[in-house]
């Protein structure tokens, strides 16, 4: 069973990724594949192995996620922050976002075991 870590926040150089970030606010893959969409909703698997790193990109839709296959990532944000945490199963969370109030972040699998996640984009 993974043991939860306090979450570590910190910064890093914006400009180690100054490409993927200037073109984040058009990149709406977030997930690794994409299960389902219609047009309500989009479905997403996120999946990634220990080392592994999805881009930046943009959220400006509410969604949803829950974690299927726990771990450790590591969130880069667009204003230079970084967050690690460690994602239990089941633990979900819903974020409201939308054209003008965005979050943009990339993440990474910073533990040793694959991570996993289901995505729920609402398009109205």
């Amino acid at each position: 069973m993974l043991r939860a870590m306090p979450d570590e926040r910190g910064t890093f150089d914006v400009e180690e990724f100054a490409d993927e970030l200037s073109r984040a606010r058009s990149n709406h893959d977030i997930g690794t594949a994409l299960w389902f969409e219609d047009d309500r909703i989009r479905v997403f698997e996120s999946r990634l192995e220990p080392g592994e790193r999805a881009p930046f990109h943009v959220h400006d839709k509410t969604y949803f996620w829950t974690v299927v296959d726990a771990g450790r990532g590591l969130q880069r944000f667009a204003d230079g922050t970084y967050l690690v945490h460690d994602y239990v199963l089941g633990e979900t969370k819903r974020l409201d976002h939308t054209v003008t109030e965005t979050l943009i972040h990339d993440l990474e699998n910073v533990g040793d075991t694959t991570l996993r996640f289901v995505t729920v984009e609402l398009k109205d």
